[in-house]
């Protein structure tokens, strides 16, 4: 097999470099964005992160604002808006304005994540029970393109009413349920533990109802960091800076900026952060075109998938473009 067969599309998180200020990341977003639309990806995705050094992309729906008028055809959206931080009347209005814009271009992403640290939670106004609001505050987003909540007669969320954004959300195993309860599709990642995510999307499709979301039957887009280079070395080494991100976060409580691949590599690392690093390291799909293909293509055999959302970020630039390049060349996008 030399393609994957699958619609690909992108998330792109803002991921700061070391010794870079926050802005060029958003700036590098957008620049991302036209070459994404240029490859033949069919949507750009923008993420929501509070007090993270690592992440500059804090406001999903202005970024994904700048991202629609940089573009022309490419959809764009959020994966996601965190419905707990905020009221489901005033991400309505949000996307009501977006999809005025920029009619037919715009996908609502939403997730039930809440800040990572108290400190951000109480700066947001939630707490770790608002996760458990999360279906509630879905179901009252629903109502208000649908024309308003029924909580809060004669009042309405222009632009919204009547609007159709597709609606995703964004889940691990235990969220398949409430996308399926929601009618909306099913964002899920977790490409390590491939039975638990086989039997969360079986799940999903199983108890998916159609509803006001729109969605007539079910959709799962796999999500997960995907590298393709060269050699199987040279992806693995493009996956190396988030890696260590992710396992600095695990053993000291911040989620950093990405540093070059080559220091990492070089660098001593404690019991902890090592079996975090390489744990890292397991989940991700990567290597040459045709490994990547074999890898991939079984995945979406197995889980069924509709399409596949690429998460890769990366420190060397230039190297995680030719990657998505190469990406999109597998699935006949370029």
């Amino acid at each position: 097999m030399t393609r994957t067969r699958i619609p690909l599309s992108v998330l792109d998180r803002s991921r700061t470099r070391r010794g870079r200020p926050p802005g060029e990341a958003l700036r590098d977003t957008v620049r991302f964005a036209r070459e994404a639309e240029a490859l033949g990806y069919r949507r750009f995705w923008v993420a929501e992160h509070h007090s993270v050094p690592g992440v500059a992309g804090s406001a999903p729906t202005v970024l994904a604002g700048a991202v629609a008028a940089a573009t022309s055809r490419i959809r764009v959206g959020t994966g996601g808006v965190m419905l707990p931080n905020h009221r489901p009347m005033v991400v309505a209005e949000q996307f009501g304005v977006l999809e005025s814009l920029f009619p037919g271009r715009i996908d609502l992403g939403v997730g039930r994540s809440v800040g990572f640290t108290d400190g951000v939670r109480r700066a947001l106004g939630v707490g770790k029970e608002a996760v458990e609001e999360f279906e509630g505050r879905l179901g009252e987003l629903v109502e208000w393109f649908d024309g308003g909540a029924a909580a809060y007669p004669q009042v309405h969320a222009w632009p919204a009413e009547r609007l159709r954004p597709p609606l995703f959300v964004l889940a691990n195993d235990a969220g398949a349920d409430i996308a399926a309860r929601a009618g909306a599709a099913l964002v899920i990642g977790g490409l390590r533990k491939e039975d638990r995510l086989v039997e969360a999307v079986e799940r999903y499709r199983k108890a998916f109802r159609p509803s006001a979301a729109g969605r007539a039957e079910p959709y799962v887009v796999l999500a997960g960091d995907i590298a393709v280079a060269a050699t199987e070395e040279e992806a693995r080494r493009l996956l190396v800076p988030e890696a260590w991100a992710l396992a600095y976060s695990r053993t000291h409580g911040v989620f950093p900026p990405l540093e070059p691949a080559e220091e990492i590599e070089g660098r001593a690392m404690t019991d902890r952060e090592r079996g975090h690093f390489e744990t890292a390291l397991r989940g991700p799909v990567y290597g040459t075109e045709e490994q990547v293909v074999r890898r991939l293509s079984a995945l979406v055999e197995r889980t069924g998938a509709d399409e596949v959302l690429v998460t890769t970020s990366g420190y060397d630039r230039v190297a995680l473009l030719d990657s998505y390049r190469r990406l999109a060349g597998l699935a006949g996008g370029a």
